[in-house]
């Protein structure tokens, strides 16, 4: 299990837990903070991360900035694996190919999973993740797929 997922485990259901986690991790990770992410929800093969709509993550025409959902996405993809991938193995975002599907008015919230759930990890491999990202009404805004390298650690 992953220290991050470990971490998560023993904060997900105490007072303020979900918030700690969040800070926490964008102590490790500081671009992450940028967008103010709360996470929902994490455990091998799932992540939920939500953002409120306010003022630093909006662009000129007042709807949440495409960057800001990528930052969301990668954020989102990137804690899935690291919850996901067994303890020899490590991974790096190696690419990302987003579809901007309808403007984001809302709080929003990301949804990662893994586009192969029954991955057979090996020496070095490509993991692609699938993120969604919905707004309040449950509409897709946003869509990603994450290419991961995995390898064994050395």
């Amino acid at each position: 299990m992953s220290q991050a997922l470990k971490i998560w485990k023993s904060l997900e259901n105490k007072p303020a837990g979900k918030y700690l986690f969040s800070k926490l991790l964008c102590l490790k990770a500081p671009y992450f903070g940028s967008i103010s992410p709360l996470f929902e929800d994490l455990k091998p093969g799932y992540c939920a991360v939500s953002i409120k709509k306010h003022r630093a993550v909006l662009n000129h025409l007042g709807t949440v900035h495409a960057i800001a959902m990528c930052n969301m996405a990668e954020l989102a993809g990137g804690t899935m694996t690291d919850a996901t991938v067994p303890k020899t193995h490590r991974w790096i975002p190696k690419g990302m190919q987003v579809e901007y599907v309808k403007k984001a008015t809302t709080d929003l919230i990301a949804i990662a999973t893994p586009a192969e759930p029954n991955f057979i990890w090996n020496e070095g491999s490509d993991y692609l993740v699938n993120v969604e990202i919905k707004d309040t009404a449950e509409e897709v805004v946003f869509r990603a797929v994450i290419t991961m390298w995995v390898s064994v650690k050395k």
